[in-house]
């Protein structure tokens, strides 16, 4: 990733700062959990899963998972 992302999860304070840990993360929780977001999360899924094949796509899933983040009013 090009930043770490910290959140608030649950009175807990979760540091994201790999492609790998994104994606921990937002595989972690059920499609129910994300089902308002869906078309946002399976682009940042999508984003890192090519940044895990190629590095030089971080920037772009660093965007995906932001705009996700965001949206979930979760940063």
């Amino acid at each position: 990733m090009r930043t770490t992302f910290r959140i608030r999860l649950n009175g807990e304070t979760v540091a994201i700062t790999t492609v790998g840990q994104a994606h921990r993360f937002l595989t972690e929780y059920s499609s129910i959990e994300w089902m308002e977001f869906r078309t946002l999360h399976g682009e940042a899924m999508e984003c890192l899963e090519r940044a895990a094949e190629n590095a030089m796509l971080t920037v772009q899933a660093t965007d995906a998972v932001r705009s996700l983040l965001v949206s979930t009013k979760l940063l």
